[in-house]
This record gives C-alpha cells, sequence and structure tokens, in this order.
C-alpha cells in the first residue's frame, strides 16, 4: 500500500465485491476520497466464483442443447462431442477479462485498493492484516462494511476440493463426473444441475424443503420442477443429507426424510412456510446414494463474524446479518453495510443498489431508499425463472385482494420460432388500487423480460398500463401485454 493509503478517507470499504467496489465508485464519483480492503481478487463471489461463472458455463450447456435438437431446426449435426474442461477453461478465462475491469475501474476512479483481511478496530478504524504490504491500519470517516458471505457447511458433510466440493472449488475442476448430487435447489443448485445434464451427467438434486426453488411462487417451482424431471434430472424433496463419505474415488451419500411439515428459516427476506412433504412412495427412508461427485450449493451464511462487530458496537440479528436502516446504516453513526451481509435479498444486483443508496446518503447526495419488491430475482436453469416482489400466496396472507393474471408462452409466435413454448408468465395486482405486487416467469428469455417489470413497479405502473405500452412483434415481450391484460381477464390471444 502506497503511503498515500495511510492517511484519512471519507469513505473505506470493507470487501471488494458487487457491493463493495460499487459503493467506492459511487462515493468517488460524489467527489469523496475512498479505499477499497479486499483479501482476495475484487469482484467477490458474484464475479470469481458466481454469477459470471455459471453464466458462462450454462451459455456452453445450452450451444450444446441447441446441437441435440438440430433436428428440430431442419439442421443434420452427426458426432458432435463436448469438452468440458474447455468450457471450464472458458469461464476462468471470463472471469479474469472481468476482474481486470474491476481493477480498471479503481485506477480510473482514484480508488485505493488496500490488499489484506479488513477487520473494524472502532468506529472509524480498519485494522488490514495478512496483506502484501504488512499489517497496518487505516482510517476512514465512514465505513462501508461489504464483506459478503461465505457457502453454508453441513454436518458430515466434508469439503474436499475434489470429489465433495461447493460452488468455489467447482471452476477448477475440469474432468466431467459420470454422476452427480448436489445438496440444495435453489437457484444454484438448478443452474448447475442444468449445466450438468446438458453434459450427460446423471444428475441427482436433494432438497430439504418440500419443493425446488422454495422461495418461488409454487406454481413456477412445479413448472420447473416438471420440466426439469422430464429431462431426466431426479429430485428428492423434503429429503435431509444426514452425510457424506468417500469411498475409493466413489462418494456415498446418506440421505433420509426430512422432518414434515415444519416451517423452516430459510435465509432471506422470503420464507417458504410450512407446506407437505413430497417424497415419492418407496422413498421415505433412510439409504445411501453412490455418486462420482457431490456439489454442495445448500446456500450461504453471512460474513460478520471476527471482523470488529464488537469493537465497533455494530449490531447483528440472532442469524449474524447486520442490522441496518433504510440508507444503510448501521446502529453505529458513520458506519454503512450493504449487500449478502445484511440479508436483504441477497443478490449481486441487490448489492449494487445497495452500495449505490450508501454512497449518497454518505455523500449526503439526493437519494431514495430501496423498494425490495421491486427487485428482481433471477434462475438461470432452463427453463429460466424470474420473479419479484410477493408470490400470490403471501399477498394473499397478507390481507391483499389480488387479481391475478396468466398467459402462456405457447401461443407467441416467437417462442414458437425459438422451440421453446413452455412456460408462463403471472402477475398478481391489488384487485383496488391496480398495485403490481409480485410477477412470476418461467419460460424463455425470462431474466430479460423482467425488468419490464422491475421498471413498472419502480414508476408505479399498474397492469393496464403495461398492457398499453405497445410491445413490438413477434417478440417474447409480447406475453407481458397479454398477462398484463389477464390481470382484468381480457388478453387478446388467450383461448
Amino acid at each position: 500500500m502506497s503511503d498515500a493509503a495511510a492517511s484519512n478517507y471519507d469513505v473505506v470499504v470493507i470487501g471488494g465485491g458487487p457491493g463493495g467496489y460499487v459503493a467506492a465508485i459511487r462515493a468517488a464519483q460524489l467527489g469523496l476520497r475512498a479505499a477499497v480492503v479486499e483479501s482476495e481478487e475484487l469482484g467477490g463471489i458474484c464475479l470469481n466464483w458466481g454469477c459470471i461463472p455459471s453464466k458462462a458455463i450454462l451459455r456452453s450447456a445450452e450451444v450444446l442443447t441447441l446441437f441435440h435438437h438440430a433436428k428440430d431446426f431442419g439442421i443434420s449435426a452427426d458426432n458432435i462431442t463436448a469438452d468440458y474442461g474447455a468450457a471450464i477453461a472458458r469461464c476462468r478465462k471470463i472471469v479474469d477479462t472481468q476482474v481486470k475491469g474491476v481493477n480498471y475501474l479503481m485506477r480510473k476512479n482514484k480508488i485505493d485498493v488496500v490488499r489484506g483481511r479488513g477487520r473494524l478496530v472502532a468506529k472509524d478504524r480498519v485494522a488490514v492484516s495478512g496483506g502484501p504490504d504488512g499489517d497496518r491500519e487505516i482510517q476512514g470517516r465512514n465505513i462501508i462494511i461489504a464483506t459478503g458471505s461465505r457457502v453454508r457447511t453441513l454436518p458430515g458433510v466434508d469439503l474436499d476440493g475434489k470429489n465433495i466440493i461447493s460452488t468455489k472449488e467447482v471452476w477448477g475442476i475440469e474432468d466431467q463426473p459420470g454422476s452427480v448430487l448436489i445438496i440444495g435447489a435453489g437457484p444454484i443448485g438448478v443452474e448447475f444441475a442444468t449445466a450438468y445434464h446438458a453434459y450427460g451427467v446423471d444428475t441427482t438434486i436433494v432438497e430439504f424443503l418440500p419443493r425446488a426453488i422454495p422461495l418461488e411462487d409454487e406454481e413456477m417451482s412445479a413448472e420447473l420442477q416438471r420440466a426439469m424431471s422430464r429431462r431426466g434430472v431426479k429430485f428428492l424433496t423434503a429429503t435431509k443429507v444426514d452425510g457424506a463419505e468417500v469411498r475409493g474415488g466413489k462418494v456415498a451419500v446418506t440421505v433420509s426424510p426430512a422432518p414434515g411439515g415444519e416451517r423452516v428459516e430459510v435465509r432471506g427476506e422470503y420464507s417458504a412456510g410450512p407446506q407437505a412433504r413430497t417424497t415419492a412412495p418407496g422413498e421415505g427412508e433412510t439409504r445411501t446414494i453412490e455418486v462420482d461427485r457431490v456439489l454442495l450449493a445448500a446456500g450461504f451464511v453471512p460474513n460478520s463474524d471476527d471482523i470488529g462487530m464488537e469493537a465497533a458496537g455494530v449490531e447483528t440479528d440472532k442469524r449474524g446479518y447486520i442490522t441496518v436502516d433504510e440508507y444503510m446504516q448501521t446502529s453505529v453513526p458513520g458506519v454503512y453495510a450493504i449487500g449478502d451481509v445484511v440479508g436483504k435479498l441477497p443478490l449481486a444486483h441487490t448489492a449494487y443498489a445497495q452500495a449505490e443508496l450508501a454512497a449518497e446518503a454518505i455523500a449526503e447526495h439526493e437519494t431514495v431508499p430501496i423498494d425490495y419488491d421491486a427487485i428482481p430475482r433471477c434462475t438461470y436453469s432452463n427453463p429460466q425463472v424470474a420473479s419479484l416482489g410477493k408470490t400470490e400466496a403471501q399477498a394473499r396472507e397478507g390481507g391483499r385482494e389480488v387479481n391475478v393474471g396468466k398467459f402462456t408462452f405457447r401461443p407467441n409466435g416467437k417462442a414458437q420460432a425459438l422451440g421453446e413454448v413452455d412456460g408462463k408468465l403471472k402477475v398478481i395486482a391489488d384487485a383496488h388500487s391496480g398495485e403490481i405486487l409480485g410477477v412470476h416467469m418461467i419460460g424463455p428469455d425470462v431474466t430479460e423480460l423482467i425488468a419490464e417489470f422491475a421498471i413498472a413497479r419502480t414508476l408505479e405502473a399498474t397492469p393496464l398500463e403495461v398492457a398499453r405500452a405497445v410491445h413490438p412483434h413477434p417478440t417474447l415481450s409480447e406475453v407481458i401485454a397479454e398477462a398484463a391484460r389477464s390481470v382484468e381477464g381480457q388478453p387478446i390471444h388467450g383461448a
């Protein structure tokens, strides 16, 4: 670290992930002197081991799937071979390019990057250890904690980096397994299942809760599980993993029924609530499944321990998430927290929004608190799933009288041209005001389409106003207009 970096800063950000580096950039744009403390590569989990490489491998899987269905488009493609190792290498290359881009942004915005592990020693001082420049302290008029999260471990499932891995180690392994068991059917689990299955890997997903993607609307969850099951992915829901043991190069995984009908606390703002178990007949007993590899994708826990919370007096909840107000300030004035470590819809783009909000609050720049019901949630499986706001059950449980509009992709001309007609949209609106309470989608490119409803929610548009906006033909976006019209029971192309 340079001598200049040892002087005072307006903002010191602990953590250089999606929230951390964006907070520093926004602070610099607003005329504040900023530093980022980071012990690993800039970009955090999302860029290095999560969002970016996973989308790269999913693109390879998508291309491979298209080749397998070439005859549907009048094309003969014989002797197709897939090099899984080359696909993984491509993922790492894309990550390297992105990391270089973030480092460039730090230089462009004159942000000091302090290498090492950051820890609060007071509300305005950060101790940095383990870096190339030795241990030292830096001072900041304001501190932003952006330490993110780490993989949630399970008792009896010990990661070895080869046979039993997490979503971090997967990018360093280029050999393709013959079979894999994925622990967790959340977005990460079903995305990896999509990629593995496309490469011909015998794929099983084990989920403790009663259904796949349990935080999503039940209809979308059921649709995804049906679609993936038809392709050959095996689901064991309402099932817990008791242990995993490597035996002669294979992994023996012991599973048993999860406690039925219990309310299970889940990460984030949404709870799946009590539901019936869905384990199929004959599967309701302890048994062992043997596979080549186990991938742990059972969620994350906040990195809030051993970073000096007590020294600074920063409050956390019982799960370890840092408590913040609507402007991301903690219980200590001048100390802010953003991203996964606060547990409010832990997604990279949530961290982006929180980062800008915190930096603007510090700079006393005009800003607006975040409407978390306007933030999209995206699952890049095949088929894709996207949503925002409340599920239908949550809206009704909250005492709202709702109108629900639905429309499928099947009659859509662009969907037919793409050969992807499965899926649907569901819009939940307040029956009196027309306020958009929730939107849920499954089908082709819905992770792109959901942004239209994020804008609509932000601008307080009603489904009728969304429907009146002219959507180009032929596009998948026409399904948005039809679903919006369906809220009032007036779709144009509906049966």
